[in-house]
């Protein structure tokens, strides 16, 4: 029998009033992610969901049109019979374009959670800011030149030709 921690949410059902989406970002804001069952409830009774592929679809969709930046390819729906019963599964990597939020709520601790024990917390604002600083400087100083053998005699002889500028260097302008 499994039970809900750090990395496993239980949700009985999924309906209108069912936070999937803060599940999902919590997870997606983690290092490591999770996974989020539906179809178990909070003392991990196995309960079963009923119109199982409807459901995941529904799932998918709503990941898909509820959450930015996009979480597509960072989370996975599968079935699993537990205990002769069938369950949703939804396994959740930690996503790399942190923070991730609530597409109507944006940027906010409205649309900013994060996985605390066994809940899903929303963020303070110097969290959100402090996550999302570090995924612009990491993903610019990340880039990487496919053409590294360019020098500035190349650049200079480029915008001179095609662009008609002129760079200068710390002994002058070149020509």
């Amino acid at each position: 029998m499994i039970s809900e921690n750090h990395h496993i949410e239980f949700k009985t059902k999924l309906d209108d009033k069912t936070d999937l989406e803060k599940e999902v970002i919590a997870f997606l804001n983690t290092r490591e992610g999770g996974k989020i069952y539906i179809g178990i409830d909070n003392s991990g009774s196995v309960i079963g969901v009923e119109n199982i592929d409807k459901q995941m679809l529904r799932i998918k969709d709503r990941i898909k049109n509820n959450i930015e930046p996009s979480a597509m390819g960072l989370f996975d729906v599968v079935e699993e019979e537990l205990e002769n019963k069938k369950v949703i599964k939804i396994i959740v990597a930690g996503g790399t374009e942190k923070p991730y939020y609530k597409k109507k709520f944006g940027m906010t601790p409205k649309g900013c959670y994060i996985r605390v024990g066994t809940a899903a917390e929303p963020m303070n604002q110097n969290q959100i800011e402090k996550l999302f600083s570090s995924r612009t400087r990491n993903s610019i100083g990340k880039i990487k030149s496919p053409r590294q053998d360019l020098s500035f005699e190349q650049l200079r002889i480029y915008l001179r030709s095609v662009k008609n500028y002129s760079i200068s260097n710390s002994k002058g302008i070149w020509n």
